[in-house]
């Protein structure tokens, strides 16, 4: 029997990165009018044990960049040194940059709170990365988290046609990314659903084209609906739909599973 090629021979051993509740407030134009900085947002590294879709909020444009720019593989340097040098990569002659989370995602290992403050740098780059690459704490998130896949983004689609950007509402996004935090270091499932679903509601009401849009022709909105009454908590990987994050401890039907990359 022939030897099975590796599938990161294919796909390059360059990490995925989910990002759950705090989305957008990596955005300058977001963290700006926060008034409670910093606002915080929740990136998770994964393994690259299957190829994920594009134009599905699991950062593979910038993935791409990082495979074009470090030839497959991870550099051994510093994080925060990697995470400038791809977001100038990905972002050059970008009219609407990349936020700096989808770097950070791919780059630091764990689970990782990003705190974002408009005062520092612009609100560009994060002001603090706090991480956890505790095993137990992986092996959790990766039980209770079941992806659902739903639809990858339309090509023509823009979520920010609409920008209701009312600072309560922005200061409540970055709570949620800090309240999703502490649920993933408590690994309480309830508290980590509580927390999506609330960033959820934050996406719909300062940026409501994330989830209704002219091009979307699937209704993301029932979707989520239907599985945040059967869960503990549901989001949406990235705007525009993507992959659905249902939190759970009971099975999923349909559903596939991560695996975090630790630092070890």
């Amino acid at each position: 029997m022939t030897e099975m090629q590796p599938l990161t021979d294919i796909i390059s051993q360059i990490p995925y990165r989910m990002a759950f509740a705090g989305g957008w407030i990596d955005q300058p134009f977001m963290s700006k009018l926060n008034p409670e900085p910093p606002g915080s947002m929740v990136v998770v590294a994964l393994e690259p044990t299957i190829r994920f879709m594009d134009r599905c909020g699991m950062a593979t444009s910038t993935r791409a960049a990082a495979i074009r720019l470090w030839n497959g593989a991870l550099p051994d340097r510093d994080p925060a040194d990697l995470m400038r040098e791809l977001y100038a990569e990905e972002n050059k002659d970008k009219s609407e940059p990349s936020g700096s989370q989808d770097m950070a995602g791919l780059i630091y290992p764990g689970v990782n709170r990003l705190d974002y403050d408009y005062s520092h740098e612009g609100g560009i780059f994060p002001a603090r990365v706090e991480s956890n690459n505790d095993p137990e704490t992986a092996r959790w998130l990766e039980r209770v988290i079941h992806m659902i896949p739903v639809a990858m983004r339309p090509p023509l689609y823009n979520p920010l046609g609409v920008k209701n950007l009312l600072p309560g509402w922005i200061a409540r996004l970055g709570r949620s990314g800090r309240d999703c935090y502490d649920a993933i270091r408590a690994r309480d499932v309830r508290g980590l659903g509580a927390a999506m679903n609330e960033c959820m509601l934050c996406w719909e009401t300062l940026l409501p084209q994330t989830i209704v849009h002219p091009e979307i022709t699937v209704d993301l909105k029932s979707i989520l609906a239907h599985y945040q009454a059967q869960y503990p908590g549901a989001m949406y990987s990235g705007c525009g739909g993507g992959y659905l994050y249902v939190a759970a401890e009971q099975p999923v039907p349909g559903a596939i599973h991560v695996t975090v990359r630790i630092r070890t």
